[in-house]
């Protein structure tokens, strides 16, 4: 079985994780913010704010990616996987602008979550009934 597609996924997903993490030390630089300081700008907490959450987010997505991946099949998980990144995407620049334009964003990778557990969830109780 090869899970070629699955891994590029998750490569990206931790590229954007590196992205985010060089985001939030731009912004700390910006606006004085000295660590370990959580507090003191608006755009620098929406910025950290978009980091929390996208590692929040990636406890749920890196699981359910691979267990779709391993039960339904690759390009199942990578689609699945695109749409989670695509979402994410939309979250960091939608937050860093204005807390309200998160929503999409939030909404797409959210709903690529569910879709990702439930593939995978399919898969599994297929693989356990078989």
């Amino acid at each position: 079985m090869s899970l070629h597609y699955t891994a590029l996924v998750t490569l990206l997903s931790v590229l954007l994780q590196i992205w985010i993490v060089v985001l939030v030390g731009q912004a700390r630089a910006k606006y004085g913010v000295k660590a370990p300081a959580i507090i003191g700008n608006e755009d620098f907490e929406r910025t950290l704010r978009v980091q929390a959450n996208t590692v929040e987010s990636l406890l749920m997505f890196l699981p359910a990616l691979w267990l779709c991946a391993i039960y339904l099949g690759d390009c199942w998980a990578a689609g699945g996987g695109l749409l989670w990144l695509l979402g994410r995407v939309l979250y960091v620049l939608g937050y860093r602008r204005e807390a309200k334009q998160r929503e999409l964003g939030f909404t797409v990778s959210a709903v690529a979550i569910v879709a990702l557990v439930l593939a995978g969830g399919y898969g599994l109780l297929r693989a356990l009934m078989a």
